[in-house]
């Protein structure tokens, strides 16, 4: 009988790890010995997670993660882990651009900025443009935008088009406005402007948003090929800055296509929110193609229009109720004629696509305001595909209190 007891305590002995082993959960990853910021009220600190197959099992304290058979694990040794951050506004084409041009970020003097594009003069054979993005004059001394002549000076051989930190003023130098023809009798575009000298009449050179198509337009396209470097450069930026997912605010039906052969290829290592630049042909191929949700295992949503209704501050493009203090002939300008984004929108809603709006100034704010409620009245809920979208107002930054309540 002894013997009988001795052999089931055995069996007991040898079985209870064995039962544990068997119930043990297996995941791909566990990390432990962390600060973990669980963005949960209830439980806002914890020290363990557990993944399995790219989806989070668990999250709890290193003793509840015994329970775990991992095939890696990470001591984390008090390190602080959040979940993944997003970039919620970022120009993607534009970011990768940059960095494979002329960056022109950290020029603090106009010296500073002239002594990089000279730089770049001296690599390029003569006639070839140079292009390039980063600048901003804020805190220069004087904060005074670079003219034609600074640009001649150094690059009189070379068409020159470089673009100003926000994307809404580019400084152009004579080679460049020879070619896309502006002179001092060239009239500003609707929804921008051509700066000019207030004695002699001539252009300085500064081009403000649709100002900067005149020139623009000139420049040779990038290739296809050119495009996806850009594209991968700027997702590699991204992701060295710790970004894990990005939305694109706006892009072209050509930009999408190569966005999705990229995914395709398992090039993109970044979850991919995109807009489509409205209004406009991609646009109106977007209504009609639809939305696209949690595509290439969740890493591709495209669900939303992109508008730029005005300019930026900084350029005095932004559109106020009243004039600038510092420039009382102007109180900025829209860049969309509001009458062709009404069908737009009205169709967005019944289409169940988001739209997404630029707009700085407190004029721009209220008038984007004004024709979101009236697609609201237009299209009753009934007839949406999504009930009660949440569209955007990007920026926002100068607002009249009264339309504060608005946007609730």
């Amino acid at each position: 009988m002894k013997a009988r007891i001795s052999f089931v305590s055995l069996l007991a002995l040898l079985s209870g790890p064995i039962l544990q082993l068997r119930a043990a959960e297996d995941v791909d990853l566990l990390l432990f010995n962390g600060n973990v910021y669980t963005v949960n009220e209830k439980t806002p600190r914890a020290e363990a997670i557990a993944a399995r197959k790219d989806r989070v099992v668990f999250v709890g304290s290193n003793e509840d993660a015994r329970r775990f058979h991992a095939a890696r694990t990470v001591d984390l040794q008090g390190h602080t882990v959040v979940p993944g951050l997003t970039d919620s506004h970022c120009h993607i084409f534009g970011i990768g651009e940059r960095e494979l041009r002329l960056n022109l970020e950290g020029a603090n003097t106009l010296e500073d900025f002239l002594g990089k594009v000279k730089a770049r003069v001296t690599k390029t054979k003569r006639g070839q443009w140079i292009t390039g993005r980063g600048w901003i004059e804020t805190f220069w001394k004087p904060p005074q935008f670079p003219t034609r002549q600074d640009l001649d000076k150094i690059a009189p051989r070379n068409p020159v088009f470089l673009t100003r930190a926000d994307g809404h003023g580019a400084i152009a130098n004579s080679a460049a406005l020879k070619i896309a023809k502006i002179d001092k009798t060239t009239p500003n575009p609707f929804g921008g402007e051509i700066l000019k000298d207030k004695a002699s009449g001539e252009p300085t050179g500064m081009l403000l948003d649709n100002a900067m198509d005149l020139v623009e337009k000139s420049i040779p396209k990038p290739s296809a090929a050119e495009r996806q470097q850009a594209l991968l450069t700027g997702i590699n930026r991204e992701i060295g800055l710790g970004w894990c997912e990005i939305q694109n605010a706006g892009s072209h039906k050509e930009d999408v296509d190569l966005i999705k052969k990229a995914l395709e290829s398992g090039k993109i290592k970044i979850r991919f929110i995109n807009a489509i630049y409205g209004p406009g042909e991609d646009a109106q191929h977007f209504l009609k193609e639809g939305v696209t949700l949690d595509a290439f295992n969740h890493h591709f949503t495209q669900r939303t229009i992109k508008v730029i209704f005005d300019g930026a501050l900084g350029s005095r493009g932004a559109a106020l109720l009243q004039p600038y203090s510092d420039t009382p002939e102007t109180s900025g300008y829209l860049t969309e004629k509001p009458e062709e984004l009404k069908p737009m929108f009205e169709e967005a809603l019944r289409r169940g696509i988001q739209v997404e709006t630029h707009a700085i100034g407190d004029g721009a704010n209220r008038m984007i305001l004004d024709l979101y409620e009236g697609a609201f009245k237009a299209v009753p809920p009934n007839q949406r595909q999504i009930q009660e979208p949440r569209w955007r107002v990007e920026h926002a930054q100068i607002v009249d209190p009264v339309d504060i309540p608005r946007f609730a």
